[in-house]
């Protein structure tokens, strides 16, 4: 569903994040003047239309819609879902179900994205709840893995969903023909792993798939497969190792250059590792995967550049009709295997 003068309709959760709503709207602003969607700031009017004040948006493809609430990190988002349900993340969600957007997007509580998202837009055949995934180091930024946190205990079939998902996701936003899939465990060897794995990797080679077998978790950073399957548990693992990698290197980096370079020099040194373990800041967010429609995700200490680069994200799984053909490929996939 589209806007009537043809442009995508973005919901964009004004009140989500760190620096909202003062980051949130001038980033929004700032793809209303690319002129390539309409964006919809969901928040608290008077906050909301304070910070617009700031800028000049006669003409511009931006409006408001009032939302009462915010849902924090740390709230249980079950709970907050029925305390506040005026809250800016569920009504920019329910604007999706109700096709008066074509996505949504939010700098906010995670939980409360996930939870909104299986709520009001359901989740797709063979995924029980919404998985979180996508590139996670800045070495390998079209290496997707998944998940990375969301279900920490998977049955072979939801990680076959995984793969699916993933395997849309390298196709339609990379532009890649035929994804390298790949579990992630503990020996490249087929049949090395658990039993999770060995009853998934038979499942993968039926599937259809460019199932490429395992990979070892060093193998990740030098981009050896364009999708690492495995569950949430192990990859929240990896994902917070490679964070805190990223962040002891950054500062063994500043100890060692202090006296050798200046301070701008060993500033853009140190930017650039962090950068490499950290590839979400560049890309502003990803989509909540195994929805039934588009919901992007950011970081919750996002500025205007990573607003407008998550906007970007949310269009481009518009534009490519990402939901639908995940929707269409997990249906076939999981009626090839029988299930």
């Amino acid at each position: 569903m589209t806007a009537e003068n043809g442009m995508v309709k973005i919901a964009v959760d004004a009140m989500g994040g760190d620096n909202a709503p003062a980051e949130i709207v001038k980033g929004a602003v700032e793809f209303a003047r690319a002129g390539t969607a309409q964006i919809i700031l969901v928040g608290d009017p008077d906050a909301v239309q304070s910070e617009l004040a700031k800028f000049d948006v006669d003409g511009l493809p931006i409006g408001v819609d009032p939302s009462d609430g915010v849902i924090r990190e740390g709230e249980p988002p079950a709970l907050a879902l029925r305390q506040k349900p005026k809250a800016s993340i569920v009504v920019s969600t329910r604007l999706v179900k109700r096709e008066q957007a074509d996505a949504s997007v939010t700098m906010g509580s995670t939980g409360a994205a996930m939870a909104a998202a299986a709520v009001v837009l359901g989740v797709a055949k063979g995924v029980e709840r919404p998985v979180l995934g996508g590139p996670i180091l800045g070495t390998a930024p079209r290496t997707m893995i998944l998940d990375v946190g969301s279900n920490v205990d998977c049955k072979p079939q939801q990680l076959v969903s995984y793969a699916v998902i993933g395997d849309v996701f390298a196709r339609y936003f990379w532009n890649l023909e035929r994804p390298r899939v790949a579990l992630i465990s503990v020996g490249a060897e087929i049949g090395k792993g658990n039993r999770q794995i060995r009853e998934t990797t038979e499942l993968l080679e039926k599937s259809g798939l460019n199932f490429v077998g395992n990979v070892e978790a060093h193998k990740l950073a030098k981009g050896a497969v364009d999708v690492a399957v495995c569950d949430g548990f192990v990859g929240n693992i990896v994902m917070k190792l490679t964070e805190g990698i990223g962040e002891a290197t950054d500062e063994r980096l500043r100890d060692r250059l202090q006296g050798t370079m200046s301070a701008e020099e060993i500033e853009s040194v140190a930017a650039d590792i962090h950068q490499l373990t950290n590839v979400v800041e560049m890309t502003g967010g990803g989509p909540l995967f195994g929805v039934n429609g588009v919901t992007v995700v950011g970081h919750g200490s996002a500025n205007a550049t990573a607003v407008y680069r998550a906007i970007e994200v949310a269009k481009r799984a518009v534009d490519t009709g990402y939901v639908p053909r995940i929707n269409q490929e997990l249906e076939a996939i999981h009626a090839k295997l029988g299930e």
